[in-house]
């Protein structure tokens, strides 16, 4: 921030702020959790995070039943710190490019490197976490689940003994369930973060399952005699008399390794139903006492529009009799993604079946209004996107909602910056479009990133952050998006080899620390002023100047004012702050004082600056500007 001189009153012209109405309103009518409203979010994906215990690491029999199914010598777990598109010499034997042998590839994350690494989420300021699916699957990604009734086994500290758990039970009678080690792991890793004053939700991926999934593989074996035959929408029964194989069924979305769980007129099928029911009561109360303080806070459901509303309202009851307080997060994402349409997820929470949903919405809005380009919108299409989305979802689910722009579906926010004017999640990898851009971000890319934080951090809805990206971490859609954890005590080799065999720049892969002090700085400033957590939002329309956006923030006796420069271009003027009983306000970012003359303030916002000023001074720490 630079100082303005008095004498710029008479060189500036005068932006007068233009009220508008507060969003305000509260119904009191839906059982949201207000820590959902209160928390900072942080998205981990397990198996990329940190491997805290190699003995558990998976080896080809864990993998091979899985897509691509490859099983060829030399295989192992993949160095941590190598350049992410080099193959190693057993990849380069296999005769398949990158993106079909990324999906073989295991770096060995697990309980025990989230557990080592908690004190680092402690730091940050952290208090949710959103874990990737955990629960025993062949990929790295684990939305194939093989059973929802256990940790996976290569996240635990025995994996070999697991199994032989497994085999003394019945997967379909819930009173032979044994706790292996990784479930207890697990547990452990729950009662840690909620010491640690962090809640915990998890995968929830019913609408279809593995391919090794029990109940699948009894149907594949006995066909029409398995009494598990109706949970899945057979297409075909295998002739015994054929040399051929007539066994077909429908995956989800096609995609044959996923088979679907059949539906009726209350959803997933009702034996299946029974199933989860066991699965929520196993993990939202462990030890079966009533009380829920040991089982995890919440669940996000994945890909929930394919599934029945009548499902998930049941699914609402059964968690909200465990723990009124648990938190329901739905992914209602794509609508028509060839189309670029999004869903209007309101009819999803203004019926009694989540609290919020994965807010892509409001992160198009910031990635439109701040990362694009040629497509840039102004401060005043930015302003209708959100207002419109506030009225569609409600206060209530709005402000529960997680708002985030990076995840392990899309492009990572310093590649998005990198590649700006596309499609969120359309053409985000070379695989998709060799034209795709996989360099490091620019430093002047990276002050594009911290403004994206900073919204983030002072917009309404519950900021998450996608592992990784508070440490400089960049990458294109999935897989790229899902490279190892950046850690400040590991020496990286550097990104030198394109996918595609074409030209790059060499980039110097190293822990950020000024960006994760920016990040740690804003959680910090969220955090500690209620008004970014629970206030009204109110948007000010600054006449002839549309590339400056400014809001305010408003909660019991305190208001916040946030003035932001989405450009590459310095923004100087005089900013009328009206009914300011005050001399000055305190950017609670730099902590530098503005002067205010009259009802007004002078700024000169550098590019992609945002302040955020206060009258109470309500100082967040001042470190990694």
């Amino acid at each position: 921030m630079r100082q303005i001189f008095s004498v710029l009153l008479f060189l500036v012209p005068v932006f007068a702020v233009m009220h508008c109405t507060p969003y305000s309103q509260r119904s009191g009518q839906k059982n949201v959790p207000l820590w959902a409203e209160r928390a900072v979010w942080y998205q981990i994906y397990p198996e990329r995070f940190w491997n805290g215990d190699p003995r558990n690491d998976p080896d080809v029999s864990d993998i091979i039943t899985g897509w691509p199914y490859l099983a060829l010598p030399g295989w192992r777990t993949h160095p941590w710190t190598s350049d992410w598109y080099a193959l190693s010499s057993w990849e380069k034997n296999a005769g398949q490019d990158f993106y079909t042998l990324a999906g073989a590839r295991r770096y060995g994350g697990d309980l025990q490197g989230i557990l080592d690494r908690l004190d680092y989420l402690v730091d940050l300021g952290v208090t949710a976490i959103y874990f990737n699916p955990l629960f025993e699957a062949p990929s790295h990604h684990k939305y194939d689940a093989t059973m929802y009734h256990h940790i996976d086994n290569n996240f635990g500290p025995n994996p070999d003994g697991d199994k032989e758990i497994w085999r003394t039970e019945n997967p379909a009678d819930p009173r032979t369930w044994r706790w292996t080690s990784a479930d207890s792991l697990f547990l452990r890793l729950l009662e840690t973060c909620h010491k640690n004053n962090i809640k915990v939700i998890i995968d929830g991926v019913f609408n279809h399952v593995g391919l090794t999934f029990w109940a699948f593989q009894d149907v594949k074996t006995r066909q029409q005699e398995s009494p598990y035959k109706d949970w899945f929408i057979i297409n075909s029964w295998d002739d015994e008399g054929t040399a051929e194989d007539e066994f077909n069924y429908a995956g989800w979305n096609g995609v044959r390794e996923l088979p679907e769980i059949r539906e009726d007129e209350n959803g997933l099928n009702p034996g299946f139903r029974d199933h989860i029911r066991h699965v929520i009561k196993r993990w939202m109360d462990p030890n079966g006492d009533g009380n829920p303080e040991d089982g995890v806070d919440g669940w996000r459901l994945d890909v929930a529009e394919k599934v029945h509303p009548n499902f998930w309202r049941i699914f609402r009851t059964w968690v909200k009799e465990i723990n009124p307080d648990a938190y329901l997060v739905g992914e209602i994402w794509w609508e028509d993604w060839p189309q670029n349409k999004m869903f209007n997820a309101a009819p999803w929470l203004q019926g009694d079946i989540f609290d919020g949903v994965m807010n892509y919405r409001t992160g198009r809005a910031i990635k439109k209004h701040v990362v694009d380009i040629k497509e840039q919108i102004d401060s005043q299409a930015f302003t209708d996107s959100i207002r419109q989305i506030i009225d569609d979802y409600g206060h209530e689910h709005f402000y529960a909602s997680q708002n985030l722009i990076s995840s392990h579906d899309i492009e990572r926010l310093g590649s998005q910056i990198v590649n700006p004017d596309r499609w969120m999640d359309h053409g985000g990898n070379p695989a998709q479009d060799i034209g795709f851009n996989i360099r490091k971000p620019t430093r002047l890319e990276i002050r594009k990133q911290k403004l994206v934080a900073a919204l983030q951090m002072t917009l309404p809805g519950a900021p998450m952050i996608y592992y990784g990206d508070e440490a400089g971490m960049w990458g294109g859609d999935d897989p790229d998006c899902r490279k190892p954890m950046l850690w400040s005590e590991l020496a990286y080799q550097p990104e030198a080899t394109h996918p595609r065999g074409m030209r790059r720049s060499l980039d110097e892969v190293r822990f950020n620390p000024d960006l994760y002090s920016w990040y740690r700085k804003l959680i910090r400033m969220r955090l500690s002023n209620n008004v970014l957590t629970q206030g009204d939002i109110q948007f000010h329309k600054v006449p002839d100047m549309e590339d400056l956006l400014v809001f305010s923030r408003s909660f019991e006796e305190e208001t916040l004012f946030v003035l932001v420069n989405p450009q590459s271009e310095s923004a100087v003027g005089k900013v009328l702050i009206p009914d300011i009983a005050s001399e000055n306000l305190t950017d609670l970012i730099s902590n530098q004082q503005f002067m205010i003359f009259g009802e007004h303030i002078f700024v000169d916002l550098l590019p992609f600056q945002i302040v955020v000023l206060s009258l109470n001074q309500n100082i967040a720490e001042n470190e990694g500007e």
